[in-house]
Order: structure tokens, then C-alpha cells, then sequence
């Protein structure tokens, strides 16, 4: 599963020279599209239209949007109004704190009254999970915790397999009890990070909203997880550009998206150890980090379900990946093995 650090940064806007400095985080799609680094942006498109973009800090990475609207007004109401409903929703999903919904069902092993939201995502959760033949989990927060503790705080190159072994016996989905109005874990010391699919939803219902209020033509973009509609100009698609895993902008695909979701799962960002052996996705079936791929992109029809079928691809065989992409209807993927090959599937 994809592990997301806590930022320690405030929601709030940066200069250029921090957004600068912190870029790199945000993967695919940064320069694409016209995101360029700036924190706040209007401008008249063309003699009908105003391109309007923003970025802040939410979810622990960089939240970019680009609309493009008749009215600049009616399209910076509508930008703050996605922005809100991006951080309550995050304080529903986030694991980090005391008081989300999320972090007492860690605590508890259990919760009551479940917010509707996280209710959905939990389903969702448990669908991939099947879908994905438990290569997509929901559940490796035990393990994520304790490569934290041993390996990321002591330095330690690998967790005692004792604690490992204990912690993988509190991973599986098929261990959660969701009824219509609450949540249980069936074994104590469980726990939950939704990690790998929140901000893929976050970014579905920040767009649904924009399009609501009418701006039919905009991008989000929250860290590499995607979700556009409409066109950017001229009835012309999206641009979006495919992280390069070494950073060098050898930019191994791009790909043109009217309405869609997209996400990329990768190796190159969060590591617990300095020799950069295991990093931030967990293979929910050995509890160990996957080593066959260095990236994994979907496109898919919504942001979510591309965010979860990138982290279950990620911890397959790249031929089984893209078999796995393939047997779905309308997603694409293309698989960058450790060894540099690429893997698309037949769509992509």
C-alpha cells in the first residue's frame, strides 16, 4: 500500500522559492497541463475564457487545480469551495490525529455511527482488495508501523522477523466487519491507512464539485493522483506527463485525457532505510517491499479507482500487472519494471 508521510506543513500558500523546493513530490502531471510553480494564478485565456490556478498544501503533499471558466469569479468561489471540501474530507480519511473518524477505529478496533464517507471507501477498499486478490490491503498498517519504528527511527536494515511475523497476522481485509452503520476489526492490534486510495477519492469528490458549480473544464491534481474533465482549451484534452522514476524528465510517457482519473504508484519517493531497501509499498502478502517495479500508472475511469489499482499492480509481476489491468474494462496501465522495461497493457 502507498504510504503517505504526515506533513508538517500548514494548509496554507507558499512562496515560489518553497514551492521550488518542494516540487519534486508531486509526480505525475506537475509541469503538464499548464501547472506551472506558482501558487496562485488567473489570467484571461482567450477572449471567452479565464484560466484559473491555485496551489496549497493538503493531504501531505501539494493540491494543484487548473479551471477553466467564462467567469473568473464564479470559478475562484467555485476553486475555494473544492479546496474546503478537500480538508474535510481529509479529516474524515486521515490516520493521523486523534479525533478522525479513522484514527478512533485504529485506536478501538471498532466505530459506530461511521461518517458515510469513510463508509464508502472502506467498501470500495474491500471490493479492490477482492478484485485485486488481496494484492491491494488496506490493513498493512501494522507493518508500515513497525518498518517506521525499527527500520526509519533506529536505522535497523530489516525488523525482527518475530515482529513481522506478528504484525502480518493482523494483515487481511477479509478481517474487517462492515455492517451498514459500523466498522470491527475481527483481531486486535489491526489497524487501517487508507493511504492508497483516500486521496484518489478526495480528488473524485473535489471535481464533482467543481462540476457542479458549473466548471466543466478543469484538472486536479493532488500529488500524481489525477482526476480531469472536460478540455484544457480549444476542445483540446489534458496533457499529462508520466513521472520519470529517475527524475531526469525522461519523461517515459504522455498521455492525452478528457475525462478520466489517473494515478502512479512509486518507489523513488519515501524510504524507511538509507540503503533504500524498503520504502513506502508494502506487498500485503510477505510484508516486505515489492522489487520487480519501479512505477506503475493507471487510467482509469475515476481518480480512486486509479489510485488503488496502481498500488495493487504495484506488488505484481509486471506481466501479471498488466494481465490484471487488461481483464478490467476501461483502464489502461503502463508498468515501469526495476530493470527499466516498460509494460503497457493492451490500451494503454
Amino acid at each position: 500500500m502507498k504510504e503517505r508521510t504526515k506533513s508538517s506543513c500548514p494548509d496554507r500558500m507558499m512562496d515560489r522559492r518553497a514551492f521550488l523546493r518542494f516540487s519534486g513530490v508531486l509526480g505525475i502531471g506537475l509541469f503538464s497541463a499548464g501547472l506551472a510553480p506558482v501558487a496562485a494564478e488567473a489570467v484571461k485565456f482567450n477572449r471567452r475564457l479565464y484560466k484559473v490556478s491555485e496551489t496549497r498544501l493538503a493531504m501531505g503533499t501539494f493540491v494543484s487545480m487548473t479551471l477553466i471558466h467564462p467567469s473568473r469569479d464564479e470559478a475562484q468561489q467555485a476553486m475555494g469551495q473544492a479546496f474546503e471540501e478537500i480538508d474535510r474530507l481529509s479529516g474524515l480519511l486521515s490516520r493521523f490525529g486523534d479525533q478522525t473518524a479513522l484514527a478512533m477505529l485504529n485506536r478501538e478496533g471498532y466505530l459506530r455511527d461511521v461518517p458515510p464517507e469513510l463508509h464508502h471507501v472502506l467498501e470500495r477498499s474491500l471490493d479492490y482488495y477482492r478484485l485485486s486478490g488481496g494484492a491491494f490491503d488496506v490493513t498493512v498498517k501494522p507493518i508500515v508501523d513497525l518498518f517506521q519504528e525499527s527500520v526509519g527511527a533506529k536505522g535497523k536494515a530489516m525488523p525482527p522477523r518475530r515482529k513481522l511475523r506478528e504484525a502480518a497476522q493482523l494483515v487481511g481485509s477479509d478481517k474487517i466487519e462492515l455492517e451498514r452503520r459500523g466498522i470491527r476489526f475481527r483481531r486486535p492490534g489491526m489497524g487501517i491507512t487508507l493511504d492508497g486510495i483516500a486521496k484518489g477519492y478526495i480528488v473524485d469528490r473535489a471535481s464533482g464539485l467543481l462540476a457542479k458549480k458549473g466548471v466543466q473544464n478543469h484538472l486536479v491534481n493532488a500529488g500524481g493522483d489525477i482526476m480531469t474533465r472536460g478540455s484544457k482549451s480549444e476542445n483540446k484534452p489534458w496533457t499529462i506527463a508520466i513521472e520519470d522514476p529517475s527524475k531526469n524528465k525522461n519523461y517515459p510517457d504522455v498521455i492525452h485525457v478528457r475525462t478520466g482519473g489517473v494515478a502512479t504508484s512509486g518507489n523513488y519517493e519515501i524510504y524507511f532505510d538509507r540503503e533504500k531497501m524498503f520504502h513506502h509499498i508494502v506487498d500485503p502478502r510477505t510484508g516486505l517491499s515489492p522489487e520487480l517495479n519501479t512505477s506503475v500508472s493507471v487510467r482509469a475511469r475515476s481518480a480512486m479507482e486509479a489510485d488503488a489499482l496502481a498500488t495493487g499492480v504495484f506488488v505484481m509481476h509486471p506481466k501479471e500487472g498488466t494481465a490484471f489491468i487488461d481483464s478490467i474494462g476501461q483502464c489502461e496501465g503502463l508498468v515501469i519494471a526495476r530493470n527499466g522495461t516498460l509494460w503497457r497493457s493492451r490500451g494503454w
